[in-house]
């Protein structure tokens, strides 16, 4: 069997990272860059930590900011067209998960215009040409967006959300400053860390996982026990450790997918408008329940990663439920609501079941599953 790694071309890490986006503008080539960034992270002056490094720079830009916590596709189609007036020829995303994500939509219809229909990109899309060129700034610690080679769009029409894998959209640059998520509010902290960790253990227990992004989403596990709290106190190491953590969960799942939790969180997110690392955090121990027995021995090094101490003495059943106990203790600490009830719908479940196993990360899921055991972990939270 033939495994894949693709990451970033390059990347940086640490305080101060952002200080190298201009002179990687400049050794490329670029002339024009178009700054894809969301309305409140202009309003509220983060964009310009960035921005201001190009006008000092002399570097010429252009900014869209056109871009929903949840990017449909008319945030995408709107922004392409601005990409093309812009006469562009880079692009700087500086967000979440939603402007990186508008960002790669962007690139690659610019650089592939046969697929104009956003629609068109669903799945594993065949795309023939790179995205224009991005260099990703994530400004929360959670989708890792910056070194995946996937995107999520919503479809406002149909109220779902639909997956794109390309590995022509993963960014050549990421940069990865911890004190660009210095602003995010406590409970946008958790949520996005909460998505992490659903990251790096579906990613470790995925159908797909090999022995290289095994060693990824473990130490992802452990980087996000140690800081999470500490981030959400806004503590400057707990700042620094989930910046690393989330990049290191994403360097893995991007590569080998992920599963369930994934799949039930994006019809939650599409239907209801509910932040997407809270619904992966509501859904990832109930999930855990369900796939424990098609996992093998993994939940005895997820539990020892999550700092549970004697796994090495513990029965399966043993290490399983403290694995995820574990997690649901974490969850709780960083204030997650611990189940679905004021979210889902009795009369709702049959359309979310039905996205969720329609859904591109469902396949990945270590447990074969059906619409029909997925309602029923929908009705077990609520």
């Amino acid at each position: 069997m033939v495994n894949r790694i693709v990451l970033n071309e390059t990347s940086y890490h640490g305080k101060g990272a952002i200080a190298e986006i201009a002179p990687e503008i400049k050794k490329r080539g670029f002339r024009k860059v178009f700054v894809c960034s969301d309305p409140d992270l202009i309003k509220f002056g983060v964009t310009s930590k960035v921005t201001d490094t190009l006008d000092a720079a002399g570097i010429k830009y252009t900014i869209y900011s056109e871009i929903k916590a949840n990017p449909t596709i008319e945030n995408v189609k709107n922004g392409v067209d601005a990409f093309k007036k812009s006469k562009s020829d880079c692009i700087v995303a500086i967000g979440g998960g939603s402007s990186i994500d508008t960002a790669k939509a962007i690139g690659i219809i610019a650089s592939n215009p046969k697929f104009s229909n956003v629609r068109s990109l669903e799945g594993v899309a065949p795309t023939k040409n790179p995205s224009v060129p991005i260099i990703a700034v994530p400004t929360t610690a959670g989708t890792a967006a910056e070194v995946t080679i996937n995107y999520v769009i919503t479809d406002v029409r149909k109220n779902r959300k639909f997956v794109c894998v390309d590995p022509h959209d993963i960014p050549v640059v990421a940069v990865v400053d911890p004190d660009m998520m210095g602003s995010m509010p406590k409970g946008l902290t958790a949520s996005t860390g909460m998505d992490a960790l659903t990251h790096a253990i579906e990613g470790y227990i995925t159908k797909g996982a090999w022995e290289m992004t095994d060693m990824f989403h473990i130490k992802a596990i452990s980087l996000i026990a140690k800081h999470l709290r500490g981030a959400v106190a806004n503590k400057p190491e707990g700042r620094e450790g989930m910046a690393l953590a989330q990049y290191i969960a994403g360097q893995g799942f991007s590569n080998v997918g992920l599963g369930i939790a994934h799949s039930m969180a994006h019809p939650l997110s599409a239907l209801y408008d509910t932040p997407h690392g809270v619904a992966c955090a509501i859904l990832l121990p109930a999930v855990m329940k369900y796939n424990a027995k098609a996992t093998g021995s993994k939940y005895r090094d997820i539990a020892a990663a999550m700092g549970i101490e004697g796994t090495e003495k513990m029965t399966a059943a043993q290490y399983r439920k403290a694995a995820i106990e574990a997690v649901q203790k974490l969850s709780e600490d960083v204030g997650i609501p611990q189940n679905l009830k004021g979210i889902v719908k009795e009369e709702d479940i049959g359309f979310l079941s039905e996205s969720a196993f329609a859904d591109a990360c469902r396949p990945g899921n270590p447990r074969d599953t059906s619409a029909e055991e997925i309602a029923e972990i929908y009705r077990s939270l609520m």
